[in-house]
């Protein structure tokens, strides 16, 4: 159907009351609780109602007019929001995972540290309002939708699909975005700073102008894409021409020190990592790193599951999206680091026990843990003052005389109130 001869469809606008009772019946629903009722808000018109914190797993918002609305920490998993017009939407906090955006129009839209994981945002012919009676459908290339900034920085956007999305100038910074379908996607001048694309489909995808300084892109397909003016400083990418040399180098580097720490010394030779870029080596799992010096090396992506880094000093160093599962970091020194997606469950994060009485904690103040799975972590006594905690993943973890002062954990699971 041409656009100008687009059709257009009656809203009903719903004031805050009525939305509260229909809110109160799914809740009811979610709960099994009796009188529940699917929430239906498929074509009404919710402009700056106060959402924040419902609970809307599964609702249907077809279509809807969500225009300026509180939706701060609302619990949209699976929910239907087909075709809504959420411009200038409060939406930092919420939970999306594998919610239905297709269409949305998200111009302007706040969507800082949501949970979007597996989330569908491809576009196509979008939903707003004329007044608040009518709503048409109308082409976000023609009319600029993509145009007007939308904020996603820090957001949980692994796996989503946003093939042929047009972001320009929107912000993503610090965004995961492992795994995700951008194929033909239109970023431009778009801040990227900080992503973590790794294993994502960038496929013909538009980044002129955009600014992908400090991204990590390892085994992101690249195909075609257009970087044109586009900032890739810091950013990691695989290296085309890794030298077999070099990293059968390192390995044995590592070898040594592994030999070093196991016979006290009389074998092997202590190795020196600081500002290494360790990607090339695949896996370190369960290698003896023990007490290493690898301030601000790169790990990111890296298996080092298992790896005994007890005393290691990791100050500045990258460890996004490493698999650090039952990792030993007794002790470890890592202010500042990187950690950002990375998986740390059950990994010793405790204290290491010195002779003579000494005990040194592990120091993790000012790192950055956003998205961080720390599930069944031994944390006791560690230092986490003014750590980046938002939505990383406690369940289960001891947290027992853990400095948390400072730390920012938006979103955070497992945290004691």
């Amino acid at each position: 159907m041409p656009m100008s001869q687009a059709s257009a469809r009656a809203v009903e606008k719903l004031d805050q009351a009525a939305v509260d009772e229909i809110c109160a019946r799914h809740e009811r629903m979610c709960a099994s609780r009796p009188g529940g009722i699917r929430a239906n808000f498929a074509w009404k018109d919710l402009s700056d109602i106060d959402l924040r914190g419902r609970n809307l797993t599964d609702a249907d918002m077809t279509g809807a007019v969500l225009k300026g609305c509180l939706l701060q920490g609302a619990r949209l998993e699976h929910a239907i929001l087909y075709g809504c017009d959420l411009n200038g939407a409060h939406l930092s906090g919420a939970f999306l995972k594998r919610a239905d955006l297709r269409s949305a129009n998200l111009s302007l839209a706040n969507l800082a540290g949501a949970d979007l994981f597996e989330a569908d945002l491809r576009p196509g012919v979008v939903l707003t309002g004329e007044g608040a009676k009518s709503m048409r459908l109308y082409d976000p290339k023609a009319e600029g939708a993509g145009s007007r900034i939308a904020v996603f920085a820090g957001a949980n956007l692994q796996g989503s699909r946003l093939s042929g999305a047009v972001s320009v100038a929107a912000d993503f910074s610090n965004a995961l975005m492992r795994e995700a379908k951008l194929v033909k996607a239109n970023f431009q001048r778009t801040s990227m700073v900080g992503v973590d694309m790794t294993g994502a489909d960038l496929s013909n995808v538009d980044f002129e102008g955009a600014d992908l300084s400090q991204a990590v892109l390892f085994g992101a397909q690249t195909r075609s894409w257009n970087v044109r003016n586009t900032n890739l400083v810091g950013a990691l990418q695989n290296s085309q021409h890794v030298d077999p040399a070099v990293r059968e180098a390192w390995i044995s580097k590592i070898v040594a020190h592994a030999q070093w720490c196991e016979t006290g010394g009389r074998i092997g030779k202590p190795v020196v990592l600081n500002n290494a870029n360790l990607n090339c080596l695949g896996s370190i799992s369960d290698q003896n790193l023990t007490a290493v010096s690898a301030k601000g090396a790169v790990f990111s992506g890296l298996d080092m599951q298992g790896a005994k880094l007890q005393g290691a000093n990791l100050e500045g160093a990258d460890l996004r999206g490493c698999n650090l599962q039952k990792a030993d970091l007794r002790g470890a020194r890592l202010v500042g680091a990187k950690l950002a997606g990375a998986d740390l469950r059950h990994a010793a994060l405790g204290p290491l026990y010195m002779s003579g009485g000494r005990v040194i904690a592990c120091d993790l103040s000012g790192a950055n843990l956003r998205h961080a799975d720390l599930s069944f972590a031994d944390l006791r006594h560690a230092k986490l003052l003014g750590a980046e905690l938002s939505r990383a993943d406690f369940t289960g973890a001891d947290l027992t005389k853990a400095e948390l002062a400072g730390a920012v954990t938006l979103g955070a699971k497992g945290l004691m109130a």
